[in-house]
């Protein structure tokens, strides 16, 4: 043995070729946390003086290296700038000293290589991967840059223009993609890796292929002239633009770095990069995006536990077809997951497959499923307008009309069809569950499944208990979510329980601000500048403007601070049938483009009705706009977590970002709070109190400003 250590070992293969192998202790995935790139230095100075023919870099893991560890970014990124660029010197010297090594080098990709990981793969002579391996950078969707040279070894290794659209996207990128275009240099199956490196190594020792050509190439400036060079940086620079838009810094920053670096050397570029990562590390969007993906793991660590203790969930069933039945039956298929798909009506059922069917073509259409696949799969489903079948299902999501009479009715008469131990699911937006729940002689075996539409886009599922839920129900519900690809978060049961319970005051503050005399089109456009896929308006036009005026009573009815003392435009359009998209016109007007898709447009009625709910048009700024419509929505999701609706704020945050769009890059409503300050976010809110109680800080709100707490430590 070579080097021996927690993280990694070195020892010398009977080819007189060295192996060094990534196994870190504790860990289902090799990651660079700060142990692991300290023994991978203390290895490779051992390496720089071995006698050995080559060094081969591999795991023993599934996966090759993930990347650096995330967990440490958030104290490391809180760190003065001098500190952060310490360290990024000291990595990459070593990962420098790697590419220097006085023999070749092979990196040996099974699994993913991604990050840091394949920074360490492009700092090495060579690389071969299995077919199935993953490469890529996926920096810029954490607000930074790659910054162990990453930026300065591919667009030398793969040209300018693929570099730039690998690095800005942040693409995870298959091994057949990866070889045609250079980044690797050969694709194998897993039993014929180590032995492929090994040839390679042979033949670079054989003379017959030239390493020190290649160390050459990846040390210099990209061998293309100043008008080629303006070429690919400036289109690059205006296609990432059009995508990232003006939140997101990284990936413009990314190719603005690579292409002052074209010119220079490895050190010049490092430099380079070093200054980009520091830039982009000290934003607040790096902060909340890093936060984000740490949500995600806590998210996936919660459902772990749950999924712990749940029953298996061999056959599902849908009861109501439809759009919405059609996509959890889809979705449920897809997955793996065989599922009855019952209606009363041979229409609903229709509908539902012709549902799924689109679903499906469109994955044939992407490449991700074969039409042998997309069959199989179809078959799965189970139309019925009768009950057989449904005595042999784990678990029945109840997808019918909202409203709770009929929805009674038919819980009640599907209780009767299956088995004692068989879990009912409601998948309702805003009816309470403990109410529907008294039509059930088995309420234990009870809960709310809240999909949100189109359920095959969307990632959230809230999982509500009611106050007879059983945790074993609670358990197979988020295990069925997780199967079906969801993200599931448990909430607590009450009026529109957590995503729409927030969104509502939302939507307050938007009929309000537009009986205050607001222009509509300039909310939209506001809150769009915030972040926002899209404004209140348009969102409204969307949802359906008889979904939203249903709600706005259920949760007016659970909670008087929402109760609205005028008329709004809502209810206006509601009342001349214009519902929004559905419907042709609503605040907008629509119609359908090339590809059938509603096109937005503006709508010359929307005046006199603006004019029936308004005693006068007045002006406000964008930020009195902002202020008005955030303050009420991050108030309410302080009452939902002080409430205990969720148990924590990265669930109440994370519930909206995947329910409804808040924007990411700002982390959510309470790290939308933490970013303001408590102390500054309760005074603005406190200016804003005589509009209504929507508007009033909580007592524990106060108590938390002034004592200078935050919502996320």
């Amino acid at each position: 043995m070579i080097y021996s250590g927690k993280a990694l070992s070195v020892k010398e293969l009977p080819s007189g070729i060295a192996q060094l192998t990534f196994d870190l202790e504790g860990s289902s995935v090799n990651k660079f946390d700060r142990q692991s790139l300290e023994e991978l230095r203390q290895a490779v100075e051992v390496l720089q003086s071995a006698d050995v023919k080559g060094v081969i870099f591999a795991s023993a893991k599934p996966a090759f290296i993930v990347g650096a560890d995330i967990t440490e970014f958030t104290a490391m990124f809180s760190q003065p700038e001098e500190q952060i660029l310490a360290w990024l010197v000291e990595a990459n010297k070593l990962f420098t000293a790697i590419e220097d090594l006085p023999m070749p080098t092979v990196t040996a990709i099974q699994g993913m290589a991604l990050g840091g990981g394949f920074e360490l793969a492009v700092s090495t002579d060579y690389r071969v991967a299995t077919s199935d391996a993953v490469v890529g950078f996926p920096e810029v969707k954490l607000g930074i840059l790659p910054g162990f040279g990453g930026t300065v070894r591919l667009p030398r290794l793969i040209g300018a223009d693929n570099a730039n659209q690998w690095i800005s996207s942040g693409a995870q990128i298959k091994a057949d993609q990866a070889f045609t275009e250079g980044a690797l240099d050969a694709v194998v199956e897993a039993d014929k890796l180590i032995a492929c490196a090994e040839t390679m190594i042979e033949q670079c020792v054989a003379g017959k292929l030239d390493y020190k050509a290649i160390r050459k190439q990846k040390t210099s400036p990209l061998k293309l002239q100043p008008i080629e060079l303006n070429v690919a940086y400036e289109t690059a620079k205006g296609m990432v633009m059009s995508k990232a838009g003006p939140h997101y810094p990284a990936p413009i920053t990314a190719v603005s770095v690579m292409q002052e670096a074209a010119s220079k050397d490895r050190e010049g570029a490092l430099q380079l990069e070093h200054q980009g990562f520091l830039k982009l590390a000290k934003t607040d969007v790096a902060a909340n995006l890093v936060q984000m993906f740490l949500n995600d793991q806590y998210l996936g660590g919660k459902a772990k536990k749950y999924i712990a203790n749940a029953q298996e969930i061999n056959k599902a069933a849908v009861l109501g077809a439809g759009i919405m039945g059609g996509g959890i039956a889809y979705q449920s298929a897809l997955k793996g997951t065989p599922i009855i798909m019952k209606d009363v009506a041979q229409e609903g059922l229709d509908l539902g497959i012709a549902e799924a069917k689109k679903q499906l073509q469109k994955q044939v259409e992407r490449g991700k499923l074969s039409t042998e696949k997309m069959i199989g799969v179809l078959t799965t489903i189970d139309p019925t307008l009768l009950y057989q079948g449904f005595s042999e299902v784990d678990i029945v999501v109840e997808a019918v009309v909202e409203n709770p009479d009929i929805k009674k009715k038919v819980l009640a008469e599907v209780e009767q069809q299956v088995d004692a131990n068989t879990i009912i699911a409601t998948n309702t937006s805003t009816i309470s569950v403990d109410d529907l729940a008294t039509a059930l002689q088995h309420p234990e075996n009870f809960c709310g499944m809240h999909f949100f539409n189109p359920v095959p886009v969307m990632p959230l599922v809230e999982v509500i208990r009611g106050e007879k839920t059983s945790e074993a129900t609670i358990a197979t519900t988020v295990a069925y979510a997780k199967k079906m690809g969801k993200t599931p978060i448990v909430v607590n049961n009450c009026p529109g329980f957590l995503v729409n319970r927030i969104l509502f005051p939302y939507f307050g503050a938007f009929s309000q601000l537009l009986h205050d005399g607001a222009d509509f089109a300039q909310i939209d456009r506001a809150m769009e500048k915030f972040g926002w896929p899209m404004g209140p308006a348009y969102l409204l036009d969307v949802v359906g403007i008889d979904t939203a005026v249903h709600a706005q009573k259920v949760m007016a009815a659970g909670f008087d601070r929402m109760k609205l003392d005028f008329t709004s435009a809502i209810d206006k359009l509601f009342e001349k049938k214009c519902l929004g998209q559905k419907t042709g016109s609503g605040f907008y007007r629509y119609e359908a483009d090339k590809r059938g898709k509603p096109k937005k447009l503006p709508n010359p009625d929307m005046a006199e009705v603006l004019a029936s709910v308004q005693a006068g048009q007045q002006t406000f700024s964008d930020e009195e706009i902002v202020n008005r419509m955030m303050t009420s929505m991050c108030l309410e999701t302080v009452r939902c977590l002080e409430d205990n609706i969720v148990s924590s704020a990265i669930e109440a945050d994370m519930g909206l970002i995947l329910g409804i769009g808040f924007p990411a890059f700002r982390g959510g409503a309470l790290r939308y709070i933490d970013s303001l300050g408590l102390d500054k976010f309760c005074a603005m809110a406190n200016e804003l109190e005589s509009l209504g109680p929507m508007y009033e800080v909580t007592t524990e709100l106060q108590r938390k400003a002034d004592a200078g707490e935050r919502y996320y430590g």
